[in-house]
């Protein structure tokens, strides 16, 4: 088993190397911790993005 970890979008939980499809998962993480928090990763990433649009779009 790897030391990887994946976040469930379908059960939205921490699973293992053994889980899902990946289709319905966020990862891999290097640890548990990190995919806990794995919805507000994706918030953070999404919310610079948006950001980094508008100033692109303005120039």
């Amino acid at each position: 088993m790897s030391d990887q970890w994946w976040f469930c979008l379908k059960h939205m939980r921490v699973e293992g190397e053994k889980g899902c499809p990946n289709k319905d998962r966020l990862g891999p993480y290097e640890s548990k911790e990190a995919a806990e928090h794995a919805l507000q990763t994706a918030s953070d990433r999404n919310e610079a993005w948006r950001k980094q649009d508008k100033e692109w779009e303005d120039d």
